[in-house]
């Protein structure tokens, strides 16, 4: 009993005799009065790098779910119920995070309120969130910087969890269903860039624009805008009856003012929701929106860096952080001054000016960016190998490593709880305000360049896939279906017993081909994190670190194999039907 009052004693009192947040350095017995939780390895935040929160709308969704489960229960109604967490600094910013946006959400407290019982006492500071970039951060995200976002984008309507669909958020998410998130619900959708076709390559899913249609008609999407350089076509989405504008600029750096202003002009200018990619749909992605938000919402740069990443993590990185806080002043003048001259809130009142043509329109896929070889050098040759959308020297960019990382965070969940943290990870990041600124249909069965044909994990859960393996230049494929009758290929082909997966044997053979895989892009990951350059769908800061790969998922269970498919549990759809939520889940 003097144990569980010393507990009490030390912990965050969040309502009087009922809930209560604490560290504890080892795991406590629940009593007759006194029910303990923990959320440490059931809630995980799926990190890129050296990411490690805040954690996402979903998890977050499921934390508040829980806890008034609890104080609901009639077996706990006469008990207190503490959270517990570790000593471990990042899994203890994530559970207070967590418990502190419960506050604000259900106990109606000011982040401040919030915040206060927390670093209370005795209790040490908590870690800073950072970017996901490849090394040292820069820029300083605080828990108070995350609660002050969640409760501006809860003032503003941006979520309600009393008609938040979860299910809906964490399946189109996922990079086989679109990878995609609201941001400003009803008026901009993240999205991971589109390609020519609907495929697999390496593993890896790719989309063609066609396959995002029924989603963005049923969600009044009715403009798309593109920051990459061109990799599809763009009257496959105005001969579908969207807008589409070209924005680009380097991928890793920060919008000029030009684009910046463009940007905003045509957001202003469209009636329905705008949905936004550059190649991951993170960096140059999240830094545009964020710049609408701040002009209409005056959200400070640091809140909106936050909502970004509840919304999708790993959005808004390195360089453009500094961006957005050197900007905050001229966005919010902007923004007082649109308001004076229209009379009401942007929310209330939609504009109608012309469409804005970009100077990209002619931009041909083979283009070269000018002086794009300046940048070469920022990119890691060894570190990627998923979809070739290349830059003009033909070496992935930080776009193209952070799908690959996103597919291979969803198939291994890779704590960064587990890998070894550096020095200056621990240190408080500086956040510099004075840091320069730095440059009609799927194209379902039609076979991709190695051979493989496939229609849109988006339009179907019947998926037609092969698995690749690349070794020096030579590739080896084995024809897996993955369908209702989970029926093998037929051997229609003559490929040889070594090179062709039959369905005999087919479960130990994807387990190992499995295994094969996985630690092959462990050790690229590793041998190129050794590299002195590191580059990136938005990365420029330079430093190492080691990463964990685990073989289980978000929620500790592992991914099953199956002897008729090499993908994963997570690529079996829900649905046979091309995206079709219900409602938005804001």
């Amino acid at each position: 009993m003097a144990e569980e009052n010393d507990v009490i004693g030390c912990a965050s009192e969040f309502i009087k005799d009922r809930l209560y947040f604490a560290s504890l350095r080892t795991k406590p017995k629940s009593t007759a009065h006194t029910h303990y939780f923990c959320v440490d390895d059931e809630l995980v935040y799926e990190n890129f790098y050296a990411d490690f929160g805040p954690v996402n709308l979903g998890l977050l969704y499921r934390y508040c779910c829980k806890v008034n489960k609890k104080l609901k229960s009639f077996s706990l109604a006469k008990k207190r119920v503490v959270h517990y967490t570790s000593f471990d600094a990042r899994k203890r910013a994530n559970a207070a995070f967590m418990i502190s946006a419960y506050a604000i959400i259900y106990l109606k407290k000011t982040p401040e309120e919030a915040y206060r019982p927390l670093v209370a006492g005795s209790n040490p500071p908590f870690l800073p969130f950072r970017d996901a970039s490849f090394g040292p951060c820069s820029y300083n995200l605080t828990l108070l910087d995350c609660l002050h976002g969640l409760n501006k984008a809860l003032i503003n309507g941006f979520f309600n969890f009393e008609t938040f669909d979860v299910e809906e958020y964490e399946h189109y998410e996922k990079v086989e269903n679109g990878d995609f998130n609201w941001i400003l619900p009803n008026k901009f959708l993240a999205f991971c860039g589109p390609h020519p076709k609907s495929k697999l390559e390496n593993g890896y899913p790719l989309h063609a624009p066609e396959a995002y249609f029924p989603y963005f008609r049923k969600h009044n999407v009715t403009s798309i805008v593109r920051l990459n350089k061109k990799i599809y076509d763009a009257r496959r989405f105005t001969d579908g009856g969207f807008d589409h504008h070209d924005l680009f600029f380097i991928d890793g750096s920060v919008p000029s003012e030009a684009i910046v202003k463009a940007f905003i002009d045509l957001s202003e200018a469209t009636d329905g929701a705008v949905a936004v990619h550059c190649k991951a749909g993170l960096g140059r992605t999240g830094t545009l929106i964020a710049c609408y938000i701040m002009k209409h919402y005056k959200f400070t740069a640091a809140e909106i860096i936050a909502w970004c990443r509840i919304c999708r993590p790993g959005s808004v990185i390195g360089p453009q952080q500094n961006f957005l806080e050197e900007r905050q002043a001229w966005l919010w003048n902007q923004g007082d001054r649109y308001r004076e001259q229209h009379g009401k809130s942007r929310r209330e009142r939609q504009t109608s000016v012309s469409k804005l043509l970009s100077g990209v329109d002619d931009m041909r896929l083979d283009d070269s960016t000018e002086n794009d070889n300046r940048y070469n050098d920022l990119y890691d040759k060894h570190l990627y190998s998923g979809p070739v959308t290349r830059s003009s020297a033909g070496e992935p960019t930080q776009g193209d490593k952070l799908n690959q990382l996103k597919l291979l965070r969803g198939k291994h969940t890779r704590s960064a709880t587990t890998g070894a943290i550096i020095y200056e990870e621990m240190k408080g990041h500086k956040r510099s305000t004075t840091q320069p600124s730095r440059p009609g249909h799927t194209q379902a069965g039609s076979k991709s360049a190695h051979g493989s044909i496939m229609t849109s994990p988006l339009k179907s859960s019947k998926v037609v896939s092969s698995h690749h393996h690349q070794q020096h230049h030579t590739s080896s494929s084995a024809n897996n279906h993955l369908g209702g009758n989970n029926s093998s290929v037929s051997g229609s082909t003559a490929l040889s017993s070594k090179r062709h997966m039959t369905r005999t044997g087919g479960a130990a053979a994807a387990a190992t081909s499995k295994r094969k895989q996985a630690y092959s892009l462990r050790k690229n990951l590793n041998s190129s994190l050794v590299s002195p350059r590191f580059g990136g769908d938005d990365l420029r800061d330079h430093g190492h670190t080691s990463l964990s790969v685990t073989g289980e998922n978000r929620y500790g269970n592992s991914a099953p194999t199956s002897s008729s498919s090499m993908w994963p549990y997570k690529y079996h759809l829900r649905s046979n039907h091309t995206i079709s939520a219900p409602v938005p889940y804001y």
